[in-house]
């Protein structure tokens, strides 16, 4: 059950705004009521999903009763069968009402730039992360998103050893920021004559896209190289310098992107990772005394640091961040794009934490 001075909370800053946007000076204020326009509709909605649940508990309550006093055995049973029915719907209705309490991110409705990186494991690294760059292609084309490959690096034996990607599509970055973090797997590889189990890591960086209107980069922080695309050479060998490299001189961040055979298009691209990146790192210091962990989400692709255990032998999947029942999955069915369930999970689990946070 919900603490019902979380919700008492909420509908005291409904009443709040709903009263400030009466008052004459702030409905002639454009700036003022664009700023409390959304948070009102926001809180309206939230408020109409409170008094639904709350209708329920109260009918629960008095359905109960009913039962309890036993005087018509006819109307008992009839309260027995709304009673069961509530009981069945009022999970649902909670766990809906917790998606709506915690404020949105704004953030959340930006498309992201994925990042991964092959880390502990050798080979066999770079070839899980190769598996997790098919899994998130899979699970965005369920999404109805797009896959942009901005800069690879092959593997050796194939995967990579660094894929960065950016994925466009509603609400992309507030789904895949649960990515974030150390994978780990087991499994016998291919390479593997003995049939021994080996264990091997990927680190996965996603980052919010930013708008130029987001991150101002000052084109004379900027030293722009070009250079020949490195490829599979004879007649896709590329005789141009297409490829860029971009170097931010105040931060020393490096971006290069090779994937166009146009310099133009290979320098917008790595402009849109370098922004990403900017402004990863400038809301990872203004966050940092809050949240220590955002500021290091890529972490070293050690084994031991790990947020997901990829368990192939045993066909499952457990995400570490998950208690109970909620943090074993078929792994078959995940590797293969369907994520939804566990991302759901995470999810319920941020906004769980981060309502005891807002009620402390």
């Amino acid at each position: 059950m919900i603490d019902s001075d979380i919700l008492a909370d909420v509908k005291r800053r409904y009443d709040e705004v709903t009263a400030l946007m009466a008052q004459p000076d702030v409905a002639t204020d454009s700036s003022r009521m664009a700023e409390l326009g959304p948070e009102h509709r926001r809180l309206e909605e939230v408020v109409d999903r409170i008094e639904r649940y709350e209708r329920m508990l109260s009918e629960r309550e008095e359905l109960q009763a009913l039962i309890d006093e036993g005087e018509d055995e006819e109307l008992a049973a009839m309260a027995r069968e709304e009673l069961a029915e509530i009981e069945r719907k009022l999970p649902e209705a909670e766990r809906r009402l917790r998606m709506k309490l915690v404020p949105p991110d704004p953030e959340d409705e930006k498309s992201a730039i994925v990042e991964i990186r092959a880390g502990a494991g050798g080979d066999e690294a770079a070839l899980f992360a190769g598996d997790l760059y098919r899994m998130y292609a899979r699970f965005a084309e369920r999404k109805g998103w797009t896959i942009e490959l901005m800069e690879r690096s092959e593997g050796t034996h194939g995967g990579f050893k660094e894929i960065v990607f950016g994925v466009r599509g509603e609400g992309a970055f507030g789904t895949m920021k649960y990515e974030r973090g150390v994978h780990r797997v087991q499994r016998v590889p291919e390479t593997e004559s003995s049939g021994r189990i080996h264990t091997s890591a990927a680190s996965v960086a996603v980052l919010p896209e930013a708008e130029e209107v987001d991150v101002n980069v000052n084109p004379a922080d900027l030293q722009i190289d070009t250079f020949r695309s490195s490829g599979p050479g004879g007649q896709h060998a590329n005789m141009t310098d297409s490829a860029v490299r971009l170097t931010h001189e105040p931060t020393g961040l490096v971006v290069s992107c090779q994937d166009e055979k146009s310099q133009h298009k290979n320098k917008s691209k790595a402009m849109r990772v370098l922004r990403a990146r900017l402004y990863e790192r400038e809301r990872a210091e203004q966050q940092a005394e809050r949240d220590a962990e955002r500021r290091s989400q890529i972490g070293s692709g050690d084994r031991s640091a790990k947020v997901r255990t990829y368990n192939f032998p045993q066909d499952r999947l457990t995400d570490h961040r998950l208690e109970g029942d909620d943090k074993n999955y078929a792994l078959e069915s995940v590797i293969d794009g369907d994520l939804d369930d566990v991302i759901q999970a995470l999810r319920l689990a941020e906004n769980a934490e981060q309502l005891a946070n807002l009620h402390e």
